[in-house]
């Protein structure tokens, strides 16, 4: 299966979002819905990176963390084989901390610029699943 939050319909108030979650035995999936604005993220600090060395890998996240695409088109695979296609307007949570993880590959234009934003352990990731 593939999804493409794009064709989403975009409710006033609401950003699209995919949460990457761990699912029985440690495996990963994900699920499509949204973050609603003006929320406050437990969070610290942020910081930037445009590496794009973990290509094809297949990798958990290193911590809970929102995942913004100022550029880049990307498809990411979870572990059952179903792909989601991010890009800029759609906030990724990296919710698969344990286990193999996901994979992801660039879309045309080899360069990925995004915003990591660590969440505390037990905070809230205001994500609502549709």
């Amino acid at each position: 299966m593939t999804t493409d939050p794009a064709t989403s319909p975009i409710h006033e108030g609401y950003l699209p979002a995919i949460r990457l979650i761990n699912t029985v035995n440690q495996l990963c999936s994900f699920e499509t819905g949204s973050i609603p604005l003006g929320k406050h993220l437990d969070a610290t600090h942020f910081f930037t990176k445009t590496d794009v060395s973990y290509e094809h890998l297949t990798h958990p996240a290193p911590r809970r963390q929102y995942v913004i695409t100022l550029k880049g088109k990307l498809k990411f695979r979870v572990s059952n084989g179903d792909t989601f296609i991010l890009e800029p307007g759609v906030i990724l949570i990296a919710a698969d901390t344990l286990g193999e993880g996901h994979s992801w590959e660039l879309i045309g234009n080899p360069e990925w610029i995004r915003v990591y934003i660590p969440l505390a352990d037990a905070s809230d990731d205001y994500f609502i699943a549709d």
